[in-house]
Formats: structure tokens, sequence, C-alpha cells
């Protein structure tokens, strides 16, 4: 709906402001706020005045205003009224989440994208993140401040908790993205249109969700190393959101250990490598070999103290969760296994081993019952990882 100054300035309740100029733009760059009134303008200005002049594609800016109390809706429906391409939505509910899930959602552009009001990440990456996606290359794509080439400037506080943050995600859940954080991110419309109805939250954990089940599926998530400036003026609540990111990355690995992280994309999905053995084989290979190697040496140091099947009950247990790990992460499948059957398969492999063990005598007959039974647990394992759902 497109109103009249004079209305909005009488306090009318308009949900919308929108310039009619721009129809259907390539790229539709979200700016979810919340009491942004002071900051609002001059960000949004600047960011126009950039599209205008540098970027080769039409572009909408949309302001989503989630339930400021403040003047941030006034602010927003003038900036739309002022500037062409800027469209401006007032939700009554709160969260980031909830307002790019919005924006996305009702878009008609063909990438759509957001980045935080305060600017922090430099404009010149704007190009490079959505050229790919524009390109059809990629699918998702998203700034880094933890790539090589990147350029930070920021607290102490804010690095430590976004590093520890982004390592428990590569702990637990074995992504690859570095940076699942950064305010800077866009993403495929029609691949955006899948994706959101299976994202749960609305709140800050709404786009490392959307990213771990992109990662998930198949799709392909381009990082680009940023320029980033810490803003002091922050409107986030570091603890408040570090806790909330910490319940969405329990609720998020429960998810994918019970196999409910398939998203049925369509026409989107990523159609698979005919063949892709070669490369899943040689990296499956040379993890398996470290690992057997620990496991023999642990094995051969704890034998004489504690007999073989505890020897070897340490050795297993000591290797499995990183061995399961790195599968995970360097030679499964978009499609991966759920983390009972990759359970399953230790604890067959430690009923098997030691029952073999108790047969035999011998440290030469020993290391041959574990060099057959690990080779077997292996060729599972290899089987397991790259094509059980």
């Amino acid at each position: 709906m497109v109103v009249g100054m004079q209305e909005l300035r009488a306090g009318a309740a308009h949900r919308t402001f929108d310039d009619a100029r721009v129809v259907a733009p390539v790229v539709d760059v979200a700016i979810p706020v919340y009491n942004e009134e002071r900051g609002l303008e001059p960000s949004v200005r600047r960011l126009h005045a950039y599209l205008t002049e540098h970027l080769p594609f039409t572009w909408r800016i949309t302001i989503v205003d989630n339930a400021s109390t403040d003047g941030t809706w006034f602010h927003a429906a003038r900036l739309a009224h002022d500037l062409p391409g800027v469209r401006a939505v007032h939700l009554d509910r709160k969260g980031r989440g909830f307002a790019l899930r919005h924006a996305w959602a009702t878009s008609d552009a063909t990438v759509v994208a957001y980045m935080d009001v305060d600017l922090s990440t430099d404009l010149d990456a704007f190009l490079p993140l959505i050229a790919p996606l524009v390109s059809g290359h990629s699918d998702v794509a998203i700034g880094s401040r933890l790539s090589t080439g990147a350029h930070v400037a920021r607290r102490p506080k804010r690095e430590v908790i976004s590093r520890g943050y982004n390592f428990i995600l590569h702990t637990l859940l074995a992504t690859r993205v570095r940076d699942m954080q950064c305010g800077f991110k866009a993403v495929r419309a029609d691949v955006a249109r899948c994706l959101l109805p299976a994202v749960e939250d609305n709140g800050w954990f709404f786009d490392t969700e959307l990213l771990l089940l992109a990662e998930r599926n198949g799709l392909r998530v381009h990082e680009v190393p940023v320029d980033w400036i810490d803003d002091a003026d922050s409107r986030v609540h570091v603890t408040r959101t570090a806790i909330d990111d910490l319940r969405g990355t329990a609720r998020m690995v429960r998810r994918f250990a019970t196999g409910r992280g398939q998203v049925d994309l369509g026409p989107c999905a990523r159609p698979a490598l005919a063949d892709d053995f070669g490369r899943r084989f040689v990296t499956f290979s040379l993890i398996g070999a470290a690992s057997t190697a620990v496991s023999l040496v642990l094995f051969l140091v704890l034998r004489v103290p504690l007999g073989a099947i505890a020897a070897n009950a340490i050795a297993v247990t000591a290797t499995f969760g990183a061995n399961t790990w790195l599968h995970a992460r360097y030679t499964a499948r978009a499609s991966r296994p759920r983390w009972w059957a990759a359970f399953a398969l230790y604890a067959g492999s430690l009923l098997v081993t030691s029952t073999a063990l108790a047969l035999v005598s011998g440290l030469a007959a020993q290391l041959a019952v574990l060099v057959a039974t690990w080779s077997l647990a292996t060729a599972v394992r290899f089987a397991m990882l790259g094509d059980l759902q």
C-alpha cells in the first residue's frame, strides 16, 4: 500500500510503503531494523547511493521494521517515499528471522539478500556476494570474517564469542561454513522458498539454521571474505543472543541426529555427481589410515597393563568420535547418515573385536584379528557414510 506523507505524520496505521517503479528486480536487499531511528536514514541513503552507482543489476531495498517502539517506522516510510527503489514494511512482531522470513517470502526478486543496518561490512563485497547466485553457480552466499583475505576490526569480547560459537558448530555439526553469523548474506529466491518452511527459528539463529539446512541438503554455499568494522552502537544483546544460538545449535544437533534434516528442494536440488567415488575413497583412506595408526599405538601401549580386550575398547572408543566427525565433514555425501547408525557401527565393531580377541592369544594373532575386524568395519563405514540416508 502506498501512502502519503501527511497520512504518515498523522499516525495512520500503515503497514507497507512501497515505490512501485521497480518491478521484479534481480536483487532485493532486506534491512531488518528494530529501534534504529538514529542510524537508519544515513545507512539506507549510503546503500542506495552505492547500489545506484555500482550494481549492474536492477535492485530494491526493503526496510523491515519489526515492531520498533521509536520513530524507526516514520523514517523508513519517509525513505521509501523519497528514494526510488526503496520499500518499507512494518511488522507487529519482533525477531530478525521473522523479518527476513517475511521479506524473502514476499519478494519477487531473483536473489534475496540482507545486511545489517549498521553496514559494518564494506559494500564492495556485495557484487561478489550476489554474482554467483545470479549466474546460478551457487545457491547461498555469505560474507565471511573468518576466511583468508578478510579484514576485521572488532572488540575482543565479540571476537572470542564469534570464534567460540563457530568452533562449536564445526565440532558438533561438522559444518564447513567458516562464519555463520556475519550479517551479510544472500540466497537464490527459489532456493529460499524451499528452505524457509523448514527453518524453525525466527530470531538471531534464523540464518545459521538456514545455512545448516542448505549445506545438509547439498546446496553450494559461496563464502566471500569481507572487510568488517565493529559497530560500537550495536543493538545486539550479546549474552542473550549467544544463549539463544546455543539452544538453536542443540536443537539442530538433535534434528540432524534423528534424520530430520532433509528438505524437498524439487527443481532447486543440485544434481549429484555421477561418480565421486575417487575423491571420497582417497579422503576416506587417509582418514582411515590415520585413525588405524592411532588405534594400534594405543592398543600396543595399553595391552600389557590392561589386557587385550580393555586396550582394544579404549583404542576403538578414543578414535570413534574424531573418525566419525572427519568422515561426516569430508567424505559423506549431502544426505548424511544418522548418528545412531554410526554409533551402532561403533558398538558392533567393539563387540566383534572383543569377542575375537577373547578367542586368540599372542600378539601376532591379536594384531591379525584387529586388522581383519577393523578392515571390515571400515568397509561398512564407507558404505554407510556414502549411501545411507
